[in-house]
């Protein structure tokens, strides 16, 4: 059975942002070890309620905590220009519609628009929730009848239904945040995994080789003669 990496993100979140990043920059080496990916755009507001989860900057421990956190993984992924925006959180619907339309409609721009729009909320500080801004963040790589079309399939019935059943799958294979992940290895197992900091553990899981973070010894300095 053919391994499959199924990812459900939401521009909302910047760990999706790191998570989309990082499977993008490893895409051709899972693929020659037959792994499949999916990346499947959800609503994380309509998640946090389903679980009971709550955001963490509504927590003051982990709102505390998520400073450090964040600053750790932007060097680690090499996003340090990443901020938080000032109307950060927004309302996700709509981005995460339009995407769910493009996948759809555009599945070979579907990695690419979704890209720009995490770059356009999380670096640029664009509110990709206002149909404006949005559209301008979509004409990077649509022409202007192409960005109508996406952005009046995700103010239709069907693709508001797309969003809602992408969600309702993420919550029923135990998602409680994003990014989450459900992983089938080469053996037909399944099982979640949660955050943009356990790829490790999914590697492990399906059974590709890789390096552990190895702790080198301390070279002590030549003494002087």
């Amino acid at each position: 059975m053919a391994a499959k990496i199924t990812c459900y993100l939401d521009c909302v979140s910047p760990y999706s942002y790191f998570a989309l990043l990082h499977l993008e920059k490893n895409r051709q080496t899972l693929e020659s070890h037959d792994v499949e990916i999916d990346i499947i755009p959800v609503f994380l507001g309509g998640i946090n309620v389903g679980s009971g989860n709550k955001p963490p900057w509504t927590l003051p421990a982990k709102a505390a905590y998520s400073g450090y956190d964040s600053a750790r993984a932007k060097r680690h992924f090499g996003v340090n220009d990443v901020k938080t925006p000032s109307f950060f959180p927004i309302l996700s619907l709509l981005p995460q519609r339009a995407l769910c339309a493009i996948k759809e409609t555009h599945p070979q721009l579907f990695i690419s628009a979704f890209l720009d729009i995490f770059e356009a909320m999380w670096k640029n500080g664009k509110d990709v929730s206002v149909p404006e801004l949005l559209a301008e963040t979509l004409r990077v790589r649509f022409d202007q009848d192409q960005v109508k079309t996406i952005l009046a399939s995700a103010g239709s019935a069907p693709t508001k239904q797309r969003l809602n059943d992408n969600t309702k799958e993420a919550l029923e294979r135990g998602a409680f945040g994003c990014p989450w992940f459900w992983v089938r290895n080469a053996e037909g197992a399944e099982e979640p995994f949660f955050g943009s900091d356990r790829f490790h553990f999914m590697w492990a899981y399906l059974g590709l080789p890789w390096k552990d973070v190895e702790l080198q010894p301390r070279v002590k300095p030549k003494a002087k003669i």
